[in-house]
């Protein structure tokens, strides 16, 4: 097992995020890899915690990438927020993504769970994953 793609494949996620029009429609430049400080924005996505697990096989090495993608809303009710976790979910099921390091074998949606938090938040998790490999590692 090799978690040196873990930092390409949260680059390639981040990066598709903020390139997907849709998602951008809804949310504008508010998606974070680690959030700002000060003031958040009253709907914003940020990329979360991520469990990860040997995959390698007699074909090379390889990990299993269970990644976690939020979308956090003050806006009263779950539509906005559900809609941006709709653009999200399009954007990365099935991606074809280009990684700096490794190779992508496959992305899939996984689950989501919605929730109201403190201060009447709104916070749906989104949890993606991802089969990689990495030939720098064999």
């Amino acid at each position: 097992m090799s978690y040196a793609v873990s930092g390409p494949l949260q680059a390639a996620v981040y990066a598709q995020l903020q390139a997907d029009a849709a998602l951008g429609a809804l949310v504008g430049a508010n998606i974070f890899d680690a959030l700002p400080q000060g003031t958040l924005p009253p709907l914003y996505v940020a990329l979360g915690p991520e469990t990860v697990q040997d995959a390698s096989d007699v074909s090379g090495v390889g990990a299993r990438h269970d990644f976690t993608v939020s979308v956090i809303t003050d806006v009263a009710g779950f539509q906005s927020a559900k809609d941006a976790a709709g653009a999200v979910s399009d954007a990365l099921h099935g991606a074809d993504l280009t990684l700096s390091r490794g190779r992508l074998v496959g992305l899939w949606f996984r689950k989501a769970k919605a929730t109201r938090e403190a201060a009447g938040l709104r916070r749906i998790d989104l949890t993606f994953r991802a089969r990689v490999e990495d030939d720098a590692a064999a």
